[in-house]
C-alpha cells in the first residue's frame, strides 16, 4: 500500500492582526499618559465635591484611605474646605450579625429613601482578611438596584486593622458625603467584634437588626448593644417567620424596658420588617423622624455630636501619637531588644515600656 504523505497544522497559530493607524495610536496613549500624571487640584475636588460630582467624591475619598503622606496632606485640605457645607444630615449606624440582611434591609430601605427626594450615600465596612489584608469589597453587587440609583452613592471600604473592624477614614468621608448634599449617611457596619461602639461615636441613630427563630431572643440581650440601639428591627418577618416575628417583638420589649432611661430621653422601639418584600420599610423611617424630631427639640442631637467631635478628637490624638511612637528610628531599634529581654526574664513588661517611653 501507498504511503501519503500528510502535512498537519496545528489549529493554535498566531495570527496577523489589524494595525492601527499610527497616529491614532500615538494620540491615544499620548491621552491616557497625560491623564494618568494629572491630578486634580484640592480646588477642583471640593469644587467638584460641592457640585455633587461623584467622580469627585470617589477621588477624595480615595485619597482620605490612603496612607500616603502627600495623599494624606491633600486629604485634609479637602476636609477643611468641605467642613462649612458638611453636618446637614442624619446619620444612621445599622448592625447586626452576618447573614441577619444587612445588605438587603439597606437596600430597600434606601430606595424608599429615594423615592421620598432623599440623597441616601451608604459607608459600607467590608472586613479585611487578618492574614491577606485583603476584602472582597462586594456591597456595590449585593444591592444590584440601589447602586443604579441616581440618589444613592455606594461606597465599600475595607475595614484594616482599624477599631472593630470600622474603617479607619469613616468619619472624615461623612463629611465628604454631606458637602456633595447627601442628606441621609447609612453606615453598615461588620456585625462582630467592637465595631458597633465605633459606629455607634459617628451616629445619630444607631439601628440593630435581630432574627427571630434564630435562638437569641433572650440569649443574644448583650447589655452593651442593647444599651446603644435606639431601634431594634426584626429583618424576615414574612411567611412562616411571622408568628417567630412577633413573639420576638415581646420578648425584646419586655427586655428594653429593664434598661435604664436614655440621655436623649429616647425610649427604643422594637419594629418588624421583610427587607426581601419591602414591607415595614416605612415604619423604620417614621420611628428615626420622631426620634430626629424629639431628640432636636430636646437639644440632645446637637449635644450628641458636640460630645462625639470631642471623642474624636481624642482618639485622633492617641492614633497620632501611638503611630508616631512605632515609626521612631529609635523605637525600631530598641522594641526589639527589649522584647528580647522580656522574653528572657532580663527585665519587666512595666520597665521596658518606661524605658521606651523614656527615649
Amino acid at each position: 500500500m501507498a504511503k501519503t504523505n500528510k502535512t498537519y497544522q496545528s489549529a493554535l497559530q498566531e495570527q496577523d492582526g489589524v494595525e492601527s493607524p499610527d497616529s491614532l495610536s500615538a494620540n491615544v496613549a499620548k491621552i491616557i499618559k497625560a491623564n494618568r500624571k494629572k491630578q486634580p487640584s484640592v480646588k477642583d475636588l471640593v469644587s467638584g465635591i460641592t457640585s455633587g460630582n461623584i467622580t469627585a467624591l470617589s477621588r477624595a475619598i480615595t485619597l482620605i484611605e490612603s496612607t500616603n503622606p502627600t495623599h494624606s496632606k491633600k486629604a485634609n485640605e479637602i476636609i477643611t474646605k468641605c467642613l462649612p457645607y458638611a453636618n446637614k444630615s442624619i446619620r444612621i449606624g445599622i448592625t447586626g450579625v452576618p447573614g441577619v440582611g444587612k445588605s438587603t434591609f439597606i437596600e430597600a430601605f434606601g430606595i424608599h429613601l429615594t423615592t421620598l427626594n432623599k440623597k441616601v450615600a451608604v459607608l459600607a465596612v467590608d472586613p479585611s482578611s487578618s492574614l491577606s489584608r485583603g476584602s472582597i469589597l462586594g456591597d456595590k453587587t449585593r444591592m444590584e438596584d440601589l447602586v443604579k440609583n441616581q440618589n444613592a452613592f455606594i461606597r465599600p471600604s475595607p475595614s484594616g486593622d482599624s477599631l472593630g473592624g470600622v474603617a479607619r477614614k469613616t468619619r472624615e468621608t461623612i463629611i465628604l458625603c454631606e458637602a456633595a448634599g447627601f442628606d441621609t449617611i447609612i453606615i453598615e457596619t461588620v456585625g462582630v467584634g467592637q465595631s458597633e461602639t465605633a459606629v455607634h461615636s459617628m451616629v445619630d441613630f444607631f439601628l440593630l437588626l435581630k432574627l427571630a427563630g434564630a435562638g437569641d431572643e433572650l440569649q443574644g440581650i448583650k447589655r452593651g448593644i442593647i444599651e446603644m440601639a435606639d431601634a431594634i428591627v426584626i429583618n424576615k418577618a414574612d411567611g412562616e417567620n411571622i408568628k417567630a416575628a412577633k413573639s420576638a417583638k415581646v420578648e425584646f420589649n419586655r427586655a428594653l424596658h429593664l434598661y435604664p432611661a436614655k440621655a436623649s430621653d429616647w425610649s427604643p422601639k422594637v419594629s418588624l420588617c421583610s427587607a426581601l418584600k419591602r414591607e415595614g420599610i416605612s415604619d423604620v423611617w417614621t420611628m428615626i423622624e420622631d426620634y430626629t424630631k424629639t431628640t432636636s427639640e430636646n437639644q440632645y442631637f446637637e449635644t450628641n455630636r458636640n460630645n462625639q467631635n470631642k471623642f474624636w478628637l481624642l482618639q485622633t490624638i492617641e492614633d497620632r501619637l501611638k503611630s508616631k511612637f512605632y515609626n521612631s528610628a529609635k523605637i525600631k531599634v530598641e522594641l526589639p531588644m527589649q522584647i528580647a529581654l522580656v522574653e528572657t526574664g532580663k527585665t519587666t513588661p512595666f520597665a521596658a515600656a518606661e524605658y521606651l517611653l523614656s527615649l
